[in-house]
């Protein structure tokens, strides 16, 4: 095999659907090369084929549902889409090698991390010696850049944080100097400075490696960063494909065009100013987390630490930071899953800090909370009618009221009336964060909180849900804490921001202020961070 030949070459590729369906194929006659040293992205909305074809490629293709039906698919000139069971054991570790994207899911919970990555060479080079593997684990987690390699090699995964979980994944994948890569949204679920050392290290890896890497996306930021080449796919079709300078600045396809405009870009909305009276405002609230080990050991964690701010009528704040900044922990806070240490929390003048029983519940209905992952959060045994009644009912509303409320929240959010009858799973993801908004909006509550709440949205999709939300928020007049760590999703929602770094707010300000003049260097390092800046202004040019 020369090195001009491709690592990994698919033509013609088909992934058959079960017959019933709107349509027959998940992916369609695809074609494309993967080469060493060099890194595909292939782009797309949530069913545009882009992880079948790498399930397809890896062979995990769940059989009874999806069937390659056509095409070859050539790793160092073999066609794996007809190797038997026996050789794709051979392949997988040795040859390819695949990180996916939540890695706390994908690693064992009871491995110490160490022996996870040193399994993958007890099974594929069974002469070596426990020595040989220690040796190479420390050797792998030294060249994805984890700190301490012998103490974190010792860790289970929750003792680790997000970004550290997706280098342990890394360096899996990297055990046996597999000759291609396929990383499945390697960073989607990360803030933006360890993305950033994320894709760096992708690149940095292939300089040492004579590895190709195949990495699927949805958004085009990690494009313009770090690939060579771009795949565009559309409902199993490859719609555009080429150069990255070729695709983000001259698109042909007008699905790529549609793709391209959807990222959000740094933009800054103009709001009335706000009302004089807060409708809330926190006052050095302070909160420690307390745990003790299964060996007896104590441990404090600071995570917030004397935060103030105020929140006016009808604005929304946005609280940005790192994972471990402490964000989240202000949403729960706020709506007093967690109690406090010190600091008050007045709410239309009430410290609502201290709050319990009776008391609490009825507070709660004034701020309500739209989480992450929209299909976690609602019942999957429950009708959508019956959660948007819960809570109103519980309250004292009539049913029947509620019902009718419940109806006229489905029309508010763009969805129809008789959806109150399906279940959660008969929605796409965009449509149950809808859902949701449309639970947190049946209290007719004071405050939203929006704990990355399009995080996990195509850009198409969250393009959508943050008009939805300032559509809203107009009609409505309801105040906001937006949490994210897309900072330029914070710019085009925000009328303020707060960057949060280890519990305490480092900046406080007017979005545009704080993004285009920071104050604080943590804030300039966060946006130095943000993915595809660079292209964002090819674009604009």
């Amino acid at each position: 095999m020369t090195t001009c030949e491709p690592i990994l070459r698919i033509e013609n590729l088909s992934v058959a659907l079960p017959e019933g369906l709107d349509r027959s194929h998940a992916v369609r006659n695809v074609s494309f090369d993967v080469h060493r040293r060099q890194i595909l992205c292939v782009v797309g909305e949530s069913g545009s084929g882009k992880s079948v074809t790498a399930a397809a490629v890896m062979r995990l293709l769940p059989e009874k549902v999806l069937r390659i039906s056509g095409g070859t698919i050539r790793l160092e000139g073999e066609d794996i889409a007809v190797a038997s069971p026996e050789r794709l054991c051979q392949l997988r570790g040795s040859r390819m090698a695949m990180i996916f994207q939540e890695p706390l899911t994908a690693l064992n919970p009871v491995m110490r991390v160490g022996d996870q990555i040193a399994e993958v060479l007890q099974i594929h080079r069974p002469g070596t010696s426990a020595e040989q593997r220690q040796a190479r684990v420390r050797e792998l987690m030294a060249d994805v850049q984890l700190p301490e390699p012998e103490r974190l090699a010792r860790a289970y995964p929750h003792q680790l944080s997000g970004g550290q979980r997706q280098r342990v994944m890394i360096a899996m994948a990297l055990a046996l100097e597999p000759a291609l890569i396929i990383a499945d949204e390697p960073t989607t679920a990360l803030d933006v400075t360890t993305q950033a050392q994320i894709l760096r290290l992708f690149r940095e890896l292939l300089t040492k490696h004579d590895s190709g890497v195949l990495m699927i996306t949805h958004d085009f930021g990690v494009v313009a960063d770090v690939a060579d080449h771009v795949v565009v796919m559309r409902q199993g079709d490859i719609v555009e494909h080429g150069a990255p300078e070729k695709v983000l600045k001259a698109p042909e396809h007008p699905y790529t065009r549609a793709l391209i405009e959807a990222v959000p870009r740094f933009r800054y909305r103009s709001r009335p100013d706000a009302a004089d009276t807060p409708v809330i405002a926190v006052e050095a609230l302070s909160l420690t987390y307390r745990n003790t080990s299964f060996f007896g050991a104590r441990r404090e964690t600071r995570a917030l630490d004397a935060v103030s701010f105020t929140l006016a009528a009808g604005e929304t704040l946005g609280v940005v930071g790192e994972s471990g900044s402490g964000k989240t922990s202000l949403a729960k806070t706020l709506l007093r899953f967690e109690t406090p240490d010190s600091g008050r929390i007045l709410f239309k003048g009430q410290d609502i800090a201290g709050l319990a029983g009776a008391a609490l519940r009825d507070m709660r209905r004034h701020i309500q909370m739209v989480f992450q992952d929209p299909y976690k959060s609602l019942n999957p045994r429950r009708r959508i009618g019956q959660s948007l009644i819960e809570g109103p009912v519980q309250h004292g509303l009539s049913r029947g009221d509620a019902i009718a409320r419940a109806e006229d929240l489905m029309e508010l959010v763009g969805l129809r009336r008789d959806a109150l009858d399906r279940f959660p799973h008969e929605f796409s993801g965009g449509q149950r964060q809808r859902i949701c908004i449309a639970r947190a909006l049946a209290m007719e509550p004071a405050i939203i909180v929006a704990d990355e709440a399009v995080s996990a949205l195509d850009v198409s999709v969250q393009a959508q849900v943050l008009r939805l939300f300032e559509d809203l928020q107009r009609r409505i007049g309801f105040a906001m804490i937006f949490v994210t760590h897309d900072l330029r999703v914070a710019s085009n929602i925000c009328d303020r921001i707060a960057v949060m770094q280890r519990g305490r707010i480092v900046e406080l300000g007017p979005a545009q202020r704080v993004f285009q003049e920071p104050e604080a260097s943590y804030t300039r390092e966060l946006l130095a961070a943000v993915p595809g800046l660079a292209s964002e202004r090819m674009i604009a040019d």
